[in-house]
């Protein structure tokens, strides 16, 4: 077993850690406060083939593999969680356009999502649905001019300000079997959004509501085919549980190199903090957890790589492992920076605030239970 990464995975880490240092981590305070990322950074990702990381090359992406991914995603939470999982989501749309999307569909906008000059958000959730996903409400009717979609999307990172959205919707019974996904782009008639949420952490990506009002579809955006809408959207959840992971994970990396080089500066009774030894083991213990954190999830990772019979329940056990260990070692950073993690200036609490999204998202760590203990129950 060889957990030694390759020359090509180190270079693919290197490559985004260090465009994050140079070109995310200097504003990433600034964008918090002014909520937005601006859009001429994601072409200048998009060039760098982050637009469609795992994108078959025969359709112009990467091709690289999930833990190749996970590599890219740990590199950039370096710089900011917020922007990273911001395109998590993003490839989340590309790669069930890649997979399902006509010949057609994929023709005529993957280009464009690949180059990253079209940005793309995920609607799957609504106000009355959250864990309980196929239960959504959402109503696309069929016209001679295509569809007409109406519904209200919640929590939706990038409302409002992406340049298209993938819609799940319900075009037949109430089961999941009801449920198709669709192409909605900015600008359609009948598509609105809400006010821009005010939320704990994930400032710099614009959250709102998205507002189906007899929204005009044409018929050439259905994704796929009608009925599998859920399918395909459950389909990309493994993926993304390990990127949201991977965020976690170097974000909270960030936080201990931080607290590191501060406990080194930091001089109490006459020494540096780093220097007791109550204080050596809190940072022992914050390494440990990262490491365990980081060989759990790219072993899932290869898993999901390799088709392995048991990579979902291990995708779910290593989002409820990893993204709580990123919240625990943030906090600890907080904790061993004292009343100076408390200010903004130091980067922890910013941390903080980011990470303790990761547990609810991509499926509540609640939820990532339910999928382990039914794989158990099931294979016992």
């Amino acid at each position: 077993m060889d957990f030694a990464l390759t020359d090509e995975q180190t270079a693919i880490f290197d490559m985004a850690h260090a465009f994050g240092q140079e070109h995310i981590a200097p504003n990433a305070r600034a964008w918090e406060a002014e909520g937005c990322i601006p859009k001429a950074l994601w072409p200048q990702i998009g060039e760098l083939g982050f637009g469609g990381l795992y994108v078959s090359e025969e359709s112009g992406g990467s091709g690289l593999s999930r833990l190749d991914a996970t590599l890219v995603f740990e590199a950039l939470s370096m710089a900011c969680p917020s922007v990273a999982a911001f395109l998590s989501i993003h490839n989340m749309c590309v790669k069930m356009i890649d997979t399902f999307g006509s010949d057609d569909l994929k023709a005529r906008v993957l280009p464009k999502a690949l180059s990253m000059e079209t940005v793309y958000s995920y609607c799957l959730t609504e106000p009355g649905s959250g864990s309980d996903a196929a239960a959504l409400k959402t109503r696309a009717t069929q016209t001679n001019e295509g569809y007409r979609l109406t519904g209200t999307k919640a929590f939706i990172s990038g409302g409002g300000y992406s340049d298209a959205y993938v819609v799940m919707c319900r075009t037949g019974d109430e089961s999941p079997r009801g449920i198709s996904a669709m192409i909605v782009e900015d600008g359609a008639e009948g598509l609105s959004f809400g006010g821009l949420e005010d939320k704990m952490g994930w400032k710099s990506q614009p959250t709102r509501q998205v507002q189906f009002d007899d929204c005009l579809v044409p018929a050439e955006n259905l994704l796929g085919e009608e009925g599998q809408g859920f399918k395909y959207a459950m389909a990309g959840l493994d993926g993304g549980r390990l990127n949201i992971s991977a965020c976690s994970l170097g974000a909270a990396q960030t936080g201990l190199n931080l607290t590191l080089d501060y406990m080194g500066e930091r001089k109490a009774f006459g020494q540096p903090i780093d220097q007791f030894q109550a204080l050596q083991f809190r940072l022992a213990d914050m390494e440990i957890t990262l490491q365990a954190a980081r060989v759990f999830l790219r072993q899932a990772a290869w898993k999901l790589d390799s088709g392995a019979h048991d990579a979902t329940p291990h995708c779910a056990m290593a989002k409820k492992f990893v993204t709580e260990a990123g919240s625990e070692v943030v906090d600890q950073c907080l904790q061993l920076h004292g009343g100076y993690g408390y200010l903004a200036d130091y980067g922890i609490e910013k941390l903080v605030r980011d990470l303790r999204v990761h547990q609810i998202l991509e499926g509540t760590n609640e939820i990532m239970r339910v999928i382990v203990a039914r794989h158990l129950l099931k294979n016992r």
